[in-house]
C-alpha cells in the first residue's frame, strides 16, 4: 500500500496549535479526508479524522455530546456521564473514525503527510497560490478555534416593517390584570360616565 497523494489546506492562523487539515489517498483509489496537523509539544504531529463522543438523553435518548449541560432536543438538564479516558489517563471526548494499527503504518503517514506540509508552506508564499484541499468539515474546524476568535454569529435580518393594527384595549398578559377603570366625572356636572351612565337619568 502505498500514499500516492496529499492535499494540504493551511489554517489562517499560524499562531494556533491547529496548522492544517489535510486528506491522504492510497494506491490511486481509496481516500482519508479531514487529518489534522497540529503543533505539539516535541513538534507537529498527525491527527486521524475523529467523531464527538455522545451519550444519550435519559428523557428523549437524543444523542448529545460528553460535555452537554442541556439535551439539544428536550432540553433536559444532563448529568455527565462518567467521560472515558485514555491510556495515559487524559479525558476522551472523541474517537477516531479512521486510524493506522501498528506503529510502522503510523510513521509512514506522518512522515508523507508532514513533508506535503513543508511543500505547502512554501507553496503559500508564491504569488497565486491556491490550496491544494479545501473540501473539510467547517463544523469540526470551529471545534479547534479558541472562544475568543470565533465568529460572532450574523443577526437575522429584522422582519419587515408593516403599519400598526388598529385594535381594541390590550388584553392582559399571564395571570395579572388591567387595572380597573375609574369613572370619571366632567366639571361642574354630577354625571358620571363610563360603565352605567345614563342608569339613573
Amino acid at each position: 500500500m502505498e500514499i500516492t497523494e496529499v492535499r494540504i489546506k493551511l489554517m489562517e492562523d499560524p499562531g494556533e496549535r491547529l496548522k492544517a487539515f489535510c486528506s491522504i489517498t492510497f494506491d490511486h483509489c481509496f481516500v482519508v479526508r479531514d487529518l489534522k496537523i497540529i503543533e505539539g509539544a516535541h513538534g507537529p504531529f498527525v491527527a486521524m479524522p475523529s467523531r464527538k463522543l455522545t451519550a444519550h438523553c435519559p428523557k428523549c435518548r437524543t444523542k448529545n455530546h460528553l460535555r452537554a449541560q442541556y439535551c439539544n432536543q428536550c432540553g433536559r438538564r444532563l448529568d455527565p456521564p462518567p467521560a472515558p479516558k485514555d491510556a495515559e489517563g487524559r479525558l476522551k471526548l472523541y474517537a477516531d473514525i479512521a486510524h493506522p494499527i501498528n506503529s510502522a503504518c503510523r510513521e509512514m503517514i506522518q512522515k508523507r503527510v508532514l513533508a506535503a506540509f513543508e511543500e505547502e508552506k512554501a507553496r503559500s508564499k508564491l504569488p497565486g497560490y491556491v490550496p491544494s484541499y479545501s473540501d473539510f468539515d467547517e463544523a469540526e474546524y470551529e471545534d479547534y478555534i479558541p472562544s475568543s476568535r470565533q465568529p460572532a454569529a450574523e443577526a437575522p435580518p429584522p422582519p419587515p416593517q408593516q403599519p400598526p393594527a388598529v385594535q381594541g384595549p390590550e388584553k392582559p398578559h399571564g395571570p395579572h390584570k388591567l387595572p380597573a377603570q375609574q369613572p370619571h366625572s366632567q366639571p361642574g356636572s354630577s354625571q358620571q360616565e363610563g360603565f352605567g351612565a345614563g342608569i339613573f337619568e
